[in-house]
């Protein structure tokens, strides 16, 4: 019987999982273009979108701690280099596209009251 219900619930499983992996991105992709996707040192996934229609930039960070989902971002070019920067309170987070010596790098600044609280080297996928 425990091994009827276990390949039950495996069965019922499996498709509800391979369902929410593709249906996830194709919702998220259908409103907004991703416009730059980076991998930071300590696990942060950063990805940066743009809303098709209004222009909004958006701000999504996976780590092991958790997800992080910003709007309202802007963008600005800074010596040569696009920096994205979101509020959320009292923390900003910079995300820096590339840098002057290597454009398939970049960074992660993560501020508190307008004082440094992390600094991260990314990579572009």
């Amino acid at each position: 019987m425990k091994t009827l219900l276990k390949r039950s619930a495996l069965l019922l499983a499996l498709p509800i999982s391979v369902l929410v992996n593709f249906s996830l991105p194709a919702s998220a992709d259908s409103t907004a273009g991703i416009i730059l996707s980076t991998k930071c040192q300590g696990g942060n996934n950063i990805n940066i979108w743009q809303n098709y229609n209004s222009g909004e930039l958006l701000y999504r960070a996976t780590n092991p701690n958790g997800n992080l989902s910003l709007g309202k971002g802007t963008k600005q070019a800074t010596e040569g280099v696009q920096v994205y920067k979101f509020r959320n309170r009292n923390y900003e987070y910079w995300v820096w596209d590339g840098t002057l010596d290597s454009p398939q790098s970049g960074t992660l600044e993560v501020y508190k009251n307008n004082r440094i609280l992390m600094r991260q080297t990314c990579r572009k996928n």
